[in-house]
């Protein structure tokens, strides 16, 4: 059974690129655009992992990451694993995605090859 992926990043241009990487593999890739939109998301649907940009509007991917598994607590689902991906050197919000204890935090643009490796490690 394909595995249920959630990418959240504000911009368009890596979410379409996101998505058909992934689809490509044969993952099943839901997208969104902020993580007030993400949230609403994951209360819909179940998803083995959540890749998300570190930098954006209103709620940040860690700020995300942190009320997303809030949420999943709350409801009692199990935990899904985070990559967090950032196209800007920010040592503090690396740190935090760090003490999150995120699997992966990827600098943009990344190497699909490796991004892949690191998706297959984390869900298969």
């Amino acid at each position: 059974m394909a595995k249920n992926i959630l990418v959240i990043d504000d911009e368009e241009l890596v979410t379409k690129s996101l998505l058909r990487l992934l689809s490509k593999e044969g993952y099943n890739v839901a997208v969104t655009h902020s993580g007030k939109e993400a949230l609403e998301k994951v209360k819909d649907l179940n998803f083995d992992l959540i890749i998300s940009d570190v930098r954006m509007p209103e709620l940040d991917g860690i700020e995300t990451i942190k009320e997303i598994r809030a949420y999943l607590e709350k409801m009692n689902k199990k935990s899904v694993p985070e990559v967090l991906i950032t196209a800007y050197a920010d040592t503090d919000k690396y740190e935090k995605g760090m003490e999150l204890e995120v699997v992966a935090y990827l600098s943009k643009p990344f190497d699909n090859t490796e991004f892949l490796r690191v998706i297959k490690k984390v869900i298969g």
